[in-house]
C-alpha cells in the first residue's frame, strides 16, 4: 500500500495562499517545476478538493497554447492530463480530464482508493488536506519553503486537538532560495 502524501508551496510563515486565494507569491521557476514534475511521475492518483481541481482544470489541459509555458511546465500538463485524479466535492456535479468526482468520508474514500491503487498518492488543496491530517490519514509532508512572509492567508496546516509528531526524511535548498521539507509521519 502506497502512502498518502501532502505537498504544496508554503510560506515562511506557514501560510499556501493569501486572503484572497493569490499563489502568486510563490516563485515556481524551472528547477522547482522540475521536482514537481518528478514527484507527480511517482503518484498513482491525485486527490482535490474543489477549489485545487477547478484551479488545475482551468490551465493544465491547454498549456501547451500558452506562448509562455517552459518546457517545465509543458512537461507537467503532459504528466498531468493523463494522470486519475479524485474531486472530492459536495458542490460540483461533474469533473473531466481523467477525473471523478466522490462525495463520501475522506476516511472511507481513501480505504477504497488504496484497495484501487498500489501506489503513493497525493492529497492537492488545504482544505482538504486537512480532513485527512485531523483524522492522522496522512503519511507523509512535503512542503516548498519559498523566502517570502505573507502575514495572514490559508495555512498549510490546520487547527489540531494534538500535535503530530514527524520526523524529517529528506531536505534540498534549490537556487531559488526555496527549501524542501520532507517529513514522515511517526
Amino acid at each position: 500500500m502506497g502512502s498518502l502524501i501532502y505537498s504544496m508551496n508554503v510560506s515562511l510563515d506557514g501560510y499556501v495562499e493569501t486572503l484572497d486565494h493569490s499563489l502568486d507569491w510563490a516563485k515556481v521557476d524551472d528547477e522547482l517545476h522540475s521536482w514537481f514534475n518528478d514527484r507527480a511521475r511517482e503518484v498513482d492518483a491525485s486527490l482535490y478538493g474543489r477549489r485545487m481541481y477547478e484551479l488545475m482544470a482551468a490551465y493544465w489541459p491547454t498549456a501547451e497554447s500558452d506562448a509562455s509555458a517552459t518546457e517545465a511546465m509543458l512537461e507537467f500538463a503532459r504528466i498531468w492530463k493523463p494522470l486519475p485524479k479524485v474531486v472530492f466535492s459536495s458542490t460540483l456535479t461533474t469533473v473531466d480530464w481523467n477525473s471523478r468526482l466522490v462525495t463520501g468520508d475522506v476516511g472511507d474514500e481513501l480505504a477504497r482508493l488504496r484497495t484501487e491503487f498500489d501506489g503513493d498518492l497525493d492529497v492537492g488543496g488545504p482544505t482538504l488536506a486537512s480532513a485527512f491530517i485531523r483524522r492522522g490519514l496522512v503519511d507523509r509532508y512535503q512542503l516548498l519553503v519559498h523566502p517570502v512572509v505573507l502575514g495572514a492567508g490559508t495555512p498549510f496546516f490546520p487547527k489540531l486537538e494534538s500535535p503530530i509528531r514527524l520526523r524529517l526524511a529528506e531536505t534540498r535548498t534549490f537556487e531559488s532560495g526555496v527549501l524542501y521539507l520532507g517529513y514522515t509521519a511517526r
